[in-house]
C-alpha cells in the first residue's frame, strides 16, 4: 500500500497529466484558427501601447488575457501552439485542483474521479483547446475553491485569504462573469455554518476582489454592443444546464446516502453543487436583463460538476470493496475506459477544423491559389479580415479597397472602411477583385449599407470567375462585365 503522502502527491498528479495529454492530443486542429482564436492572434501580435489603446474601444473584458499572450507571442513568437497551450495547462492546473478537493472531502477514489472526469466532459474538452481565456478562468475558480476549503477547515493562515481574493479578481479581470463564484462560495459556507470570524475575513476578501473588478464591470458596459448578438434566453437554452444540475445532484444525493467515512462539517456536495448550480442559475438571471447565456462564461461551474462525478465513483468503489476488495481498485479504470469510448466520437469532432464555425487560415490558403498580379480584395463583412491580419503573407500584393485605417491605427479589431461611395468608386476602377466572405452555411445577410452597397456593385457589374468554400469561409473572384446589369 502507498503512504498517505504518495497518495496525496498522486491523486492531483494523475488528473493533471492526463488533461495535459489530453490537450495535446491534436492540439493544432489540423492547422485551423477559427475567427475567436484569431481575435486572440492578431491582439497579441500588436505593441502594449496599441493593445492599451484598443481596449478603449473594444474587448476590454479580455485586456489581462490579451496582455499574457502578447508576452508569451513575444517570447515563443505566434503559432496554434503558443495561442493554446496556456488553455491546456490551465485546465490540467482545474484538474488538479478538483482532485484534491475531491481527496480532501471524499477520499482518494473521489478525488482521482473527479479530476479524471473534468477532462472528459464535452465542453472541457472544447475550451481545453481554445486560444481564448475560459480555462484560465477555470484554473482560477478551482485555486480560489481549494483555497476557501483549506481556510474553512481552519488549516490556512492570513496569506491563504489574501491569495482567495487575489485568485477571486485575476479571475474576474479574465471574465468579470467569473465573479458569480462568490455567491456559490457563500452558499458553501452557509451551508457548513461557518464560523463567524470565517465570514468577516471570507467577506473583506470578497468585497477586496469585487474592488478590483468592478471599474472593469463598469467600463466594460460601454462596449456592451460586443454582445448584442447573444439570442435572448428560450427555454431549449435550458435544458443543457437542467441536465447538469440533475446529474450534479445526484452526485449530492448519493454523497449523502453514502457517506465518507471521516465525515466531516464541509462535504464535498457543499461544495460541487453551489459551485455547479449558482453560477448556472446567476448566469440565467443575468440573461433575464440581458441576454448574456453562453456556455463558456460559466465553464468553471462544471468544477463543481465533476466534483460530484467523482463522489459517485468513490461511492463506487466503497460499495465494491465491500463484497469483492480485489475488484475495487478496477473500477475507476474500467468507468474511465468505458466513459472514454463512448466519448470518442465527441473527442473526435472537438479536435476537427469542422468543430469550429469557420476556419480564418485554409481561406487564406485559397486566397494565396487564386489571386493575380492586378486583384485587389474586399471583405464583407469587415471582420473577415481577420484573415489577412492572421496571414499577412498570403495576401501581399493585394489592396484591400475598402480600407481607410488599418485596425492597429484606429485601434479597433478589423480597422475602419471608407464612405460607401468611395468604396464604390475604387471597386469600379478594378477588373478583378478576390471577395473573403462567410460560406453559404454561415452567411448572414449585410447588416450595414457599407456592406449591401458592396453586395450590389458585385452583383450589378462584375460576375464571378471562381469560386472556393472551405471550412465556413468563402473566396470568391469577380470580373468586371463589359455591360451592367
Amino acid at each position: 500500500m502507498p503512504s498517505a503522502r504518495t497518495v496525496r502527491l498522486l491523486v492531483p498528479s494523475i488528473p493533471a497529466l492526463w488533461t495535459l495529454a489530453l490537450g495535446l492530443w491534436g492540439l493544432s486542429r489540423q492547422d485551423s484558427v477559427w475567427r475567436d482564436e484569431a481575435a486572440t492572434w492578431q491582439v497579441a501580435r500588436r505593441s502594449t501601447a496599441e493593445i492599451t489603446e484598443l481596449l478603449g474601444n473594444v474587448d476590454v473584458v479580455h485586456g489581462l488575457y490579451y496582455l499574457l499572450m502578447h508576452g508569451l507571442f513575444e517570447l515563443f513568437g505566434p503559432g496554434t501552439a503558443v495561442l493554446r497551450l496556456p488553455s491546456v495547462v490551465a485546465m490540467a492546473v482545474a484538474a488538479s485542483c478538483v482532485a484534491a478537493l475531491g481527496h480532501r472531502l471524499a477520499g482518494p477514489w473521489a478525488g482521482l474521479g473527479g479530476g479524471l472526469a473534468l477532462g472528459l466532459l464535452p465542453a472541457v474538452q472544447f475550451y481545453l483547446q481554445e486560444g481564448r481565456p475560459y480555462a484560465l478562468v477555470a484554473a482560477a475558480a478551482g485555486i480560489s475553491t481549494l483555497l476557501l476549503v483549506t481556510l474553512v477547515e481552519g488549516r490556512g493562515r492570513a496569506v491563504h485569504w489574501v491569495a482567495y481574493g487575489g485568485t477571486v479578481a485575476v479571475s474576474g479581470l479574465l471574465n468579470w462573469l467569473s465573479l458569480l463564484i462568490l455567491p456559490a462560495h457563500l452558499v458553501t459556507l452557509l451551508g457548513c455554518r461557518a464560523g463567524r470570524g470565517t465570514g468577516r475575513r471570507w467577506t473583506a476578501a470578497a468585497v477586496a476582489a469585487v474592488a478590483c473588478v468592478l471599474p472593469l464591470v463598469l467600463f466594460s458596459r460601454s462596449q456592451s454592443a460586443q454582445v448584442s448578438w447573444i439570442p435572448p434566453l428560450t427555454w431549449h437554452m435550458l435544458i443543457g444546464p437542467a441536465i447538469l444540475l440533475a446529474i450534479g445532484g445526484a452526485g449530492a444525493l448519493l454523497e449523502r446516502r453514502c457517506p465518507h467515512p471521516r465525515p466531516g462539517r464541509l462535504s464535498a456536495a457543499a461544495v460541487g453543487l453551489p459551485l455547479l448550480a449558482v453560477p448556472q442559475l446567476g448566469l440565467v438571471g443575468l440573461s433575464l436583463i440581458q441576454p448574456l447565456f453562453l456556455d463558456r462564461y460559466v465553464l468553471f461551474s462544471l468544477l463543481g460538476l465533476a466534483l460530484l462525478i467523482g463522489v459517485a465513483i468513490g461511492a463506487a468503489v466503497r460499495a465494491v470493496a465491500r463484497r469483492r476488495p480485489r475488484a475495487a481498485p478496477w473500477v475507476l479504470p474500467v468507468v474511465v475506459a468505458v466513459a472514454m469510448a463512448a466519448l470518442l466520437p465527441q473527442s473526435l469532432a472537438k479536435r476537427s477544423p469542422s468543430s469550429r464555425v469557420d476556419d480564418v487560415l485554409a481561406v487564406a490558403a485559397d486566397v494565396r491559389r487564386m489571386k493575380s498580379p492586378g486583384d485587389v480584395v474586399l471583405f464583407i463583412p469587415a471582420a473577415r479580415r481577420d484573415t489577412a491580419l492572421v496571414s499577412p503573407d498570403a495576401f501581399s500584393g493585394l489592396q484591400d479597397i475598402a480600407l481607410a485605417r488599418s485596425p492597429e491605427e484606429s485601434a479597433t479589431l478589423k480597422g475602419t472602411e471608407a464612405r460607401p461611395d468611395r468604396i464604390r468608386s475604387a471597386m469600379l476602377a478594378h477588373h478583378r477583385i478576390l471577395l473573403v466572405t462567410d460560406a453559404p452555411g454561415v452567411a448572414r445577410p449585410p447588416a450595414t449599407a457599407r456592406d449591401r452597397m458592396k453586395r450590389s456593385v458585385l452583383r450589378n457589374h462584375f460576375r464571378i470567375a471562381a469560386d472556393g468554400q472551405v471550412r465556413g469561409r468563402r473566396v470568391m473572384v469577380y470580373e468586371r462585365r463589359t455591360t451592367a446589369r
